[in-house]
């Protein structure tokens, strides 16, 4: 399976969780760090939690284990690191203050529909 398609097994299981405007940006031309940024928001603790939770689940049952989760319970941004791909969760508020679409901008959004 290649990142790509795990980034949008991601965003299904973000989707599913009611995840507000989630996007997949492809740096692979930007950066050594990671292939894929998957981005979402959600409302309040509880929803960003359980987006959490769907995506390792989602993923985990895909074969792809996370190497590192950055954030809590009590977090409003929550990094999830998978080697190629890496998912950033944020509450509305803190997702328009970091604003990574603006910063990796050089970056491909990738369509989620696209197959």
């Amino acid at each position: 399976m290649t990142s790509e398609e795990y980034c949008k097994i991601a965003s299904a299981a973000l989707s599913d969780r009611k995840a507000e405007d989630i996007k997949i940006i492809d740096i692979r031309d930007l950066s050594p760090i990671a292939d894929f940024f998957v981005i979402a928001s959600g409302t309040n603790l509880n929803q960003i939690q359980a987006m959490r939770d769907a995506a390792d689940e989602a993923l985990f049952k895909a074969g792809l284990n996370v190497k590192q989760v950055e954030g809590n319970s009590k977090s409003t941004w929550i990094l999830m690191d998978y080697g190629d791909i890496i998912i950033h969760i944020f509450s509305r508020e803190d997702r328009a203050f970091y604003d990574l679409e603006r910063i990796w901008g050089d970056g491909k959004v990738v369509d989620i529909k696209e197959d």
